[in-house]
């Protein structure tokens, strides 16, 4: 194999004083050695680039000329320079990369020939072809941790405790495969103590990459038939999910609470009635709409409201309590807040009580039974992990989707941090946005839940709240797992806001509206509400969310 040619700097830009960037001659077939101990090194490859790419260095502390050391077949940060520098690098198809770090991560995208990658610590990510892709993947002081998009061959165990898995895989069957050979690729990935990822994308990837049994909450989704959460469980615990996945007849639809008024399909025009909310710029809902502030259109043409109600029938919630061992000690402030949401709930609402630590627990189903409630609060401990993530996945898929069509809801309760779950927060939030539940999480600081149980009867001090803040991921992933459901967050910083939170949800809960209206079109599904029809609401900020549209024509 040819080397690497490369030429000598053609311009170098500085960044903000920042970083430099250079063009660099290299072809397909060539392979370039990259050195970079303490740094990131990036690599992807351009359909569009024949015999030149480009090199990248930046450095929070500025990148001094002659930094990078530069030879025909090389590129070499020495190991002598204290500050992070990263390089990111841009090359022609089917070029080979031989990459070396120490505990910076190494990321390869793209129709490389060979990718030789070696780290101690570092995460070694790659998003190669899949059409045929030989690999081998080295752990040389550690069990292995790893995912990928394929299920790789077994993990053989080595002398002087090292770890291998070596194997090849193809798409593409290779009797029918043309060309096959010539589009291979190789990966060799030798790591001390790292993470390997093959073809995920990194926010796909779960918290905890040991190889474990599925946990009820992990087989609910499976059970499930969701394809996105169900592609997650199988990336995270490959093995287990495939066993597990066996054992489960071919189709299985879980038993539901009753069925739904709106299974119909449409048979065409006529009456049909949408469930609606509205909002303000704060993601509040706004009570008290008049009929004619409503307009409705249909692929641009007007429609007229028959009618306009405020909704009155019952929302099915789910309350999920976090009992991790983040709130251990603290059992009671836990039943006393659950017993408060209880009160706040509408009679006529029906009510289920999961908690979760590293599994789910169903303390009670659906049930407007509020002595009911109250009891199985005395019927769980705290401790454990936090499987946040997948008791959200779980209540989506096990306990809401037989009754997907009807009024639902979760209402959280949670410091927010997930280190357990087997599904990460990205499939999550696009399983949510699916599912049609409103998610209301309450994020409290495990150390404000500490403060209110050694002072129950005294007002938390604003000026100490500030210091009981929650990590910045799960302020961000609240917020994210709120707007994606339609729902509200709500941080707390002081315990008085728990119960001005429940009240805000019940009104937001009844704050929703039946409009009934003549369509004039054929749709299939009326638990999907067709990309066709907007409602807007004469007010300004005025947001509209529907939720779901029935058919109403007399069969």
């Amino acid at each position: 194999m040819l080397l690497a040619v490369l030429a000598a700097a053609v311009f170098a830009v500085a960044a903000n004083g920042q970083g430099s960037v250079r063009e660099i001659r290299i072809a397909a077939g060539q392979t370039l050695e990259i050195t970079n101990p303490r740094g990131r090194v990036i690599a992807r490859t351009d359909a569009s680039l024949t015999d030149a790419g480009r090199l990248e260095l930046t450095s929070a502390a500025g990148v001094a000329d002659g930094v990078a050391q530069v030879t025909p077949n090389s590129i070499t940060i020495p190991a002598t320079v204290r500050d992070r520098i990263d390089l990111e690098l841009i090359v022609p198809e089917r070029s080979s990369l031989r990459i070396t770090t120490t505990d910076g991560e190494i990321r390869a995208e793209g129709n490389f020939l060979k990718v030789e990658a070696r780290s101690e610590t570092g995460t070694i990510a790659v998003d190669l072809p899949e059409d045929r892709l030989e690999y081998s993947l080295l752990w040389t002081e550690s069990r292995p941790r790893y995912v990928a998009d394929f299920s790789l061959e077994p993990v053989k165990e080595r002398s002087r405790g090292r770890f291998e898995i070596k194997g090849r895989h193809s798409a593409i069957a290779e009797s029918e495969g043309n060309g096959i050979a010539e589009r291979a690729a190789t990966l060799n990935a030798r790591t001390a103590r790292g993470i390997i990822v093959i073809n995920v994308p990194p926010n796909e990837i779960a918290n905890d990459l040991r190889e474990r049994p599925l946990t009820e909450a992990a087989k609910g989704m499976v059970r499930s038939g969701d394809s996105i959460l169900m592609e997650a469980i199988r990336r995270a615990a490959p093995k287990y999910y495939g066993d597990y996945a066996r054992s489960l007849p071919p189709f299985r639809r879980e038993p539901g609470l009753r069925e739904s008024d709106s299974t119909a399909s449409f048979s065409g025009p006529g009456l049909r009635r949408a469930t609606v909310a509205v909002t303000d710029e704060n993601d509040r809902a706004i009570a008290g709409i008049r009929p004619e502030e409503f307009e409705i259109t249909e692929a641009g043409q007007p429609r007229e409201p028959i009618s306009v109600t405020p909704v009155e029938a019952p929302v099915n919630l789910v309350l999920l309590l976090d009992v991790s061992g983040s709130v251990e000690g603290y059992v009671n402030f836990i039943r006393r807040t659950a017993r408060a949401f209880i009160a706040t709930v509408d009679p006529r609402d029906r009510v289920a009580i999961i908690t979760f630590s590293d599994d789910v627990k169903t303390l009670v189903t659906f049930t407007n039974d509020k002595a009911k409630l109250s009891a199985s609060l005395d019927t769980f401990d705290a401790g454990g992990a936090t499987a946040f993530y997948d008791a959200v996945g779980y209540t989506v898929a096990e306990t809401l989707r037989p009754i997907r069509g009807e009024r639902t809801a979760i209402v959280i309760l949670t410091d927010g941090d997930d280190n357990r779950s087997f599904l990460p927060f990205d499939p999550l939030v696009s399983a949510v946005g699916e599912s049609g539940a409103l998610i209301y999480p309450l994020y409290i600081p495990s150390a404000l839940v500490a403060a209110a149980e050694t002072a129950p009867d005294r007002r938390v001090d604003p000026l100490r709240a500030r210091y009981f803040g929650l990590s910045k991921r799960a302020e961000g992933e609240g917020e994210r797992l709120a707007k994606a459901s339609g729902g509200v967050y709500f941080p707390i910083s002081q315990v008085a806001e728990i119960d001005r939170a429940y009240e805000d949800i019940a009104r937001q809960l009844r704050a929703a509206y039946d409009i009934t209206y003549r369509s004039e079109l054929s749709d299939p599904d009326p638990n999907r509400p067709s990309p066709r029809l907007r409602i807007r609401v004469k007010r300004p900020n005025a947001q509209v969310r529907i939720d779901r549209v029935t058919d109403l024509n007399i069969r």
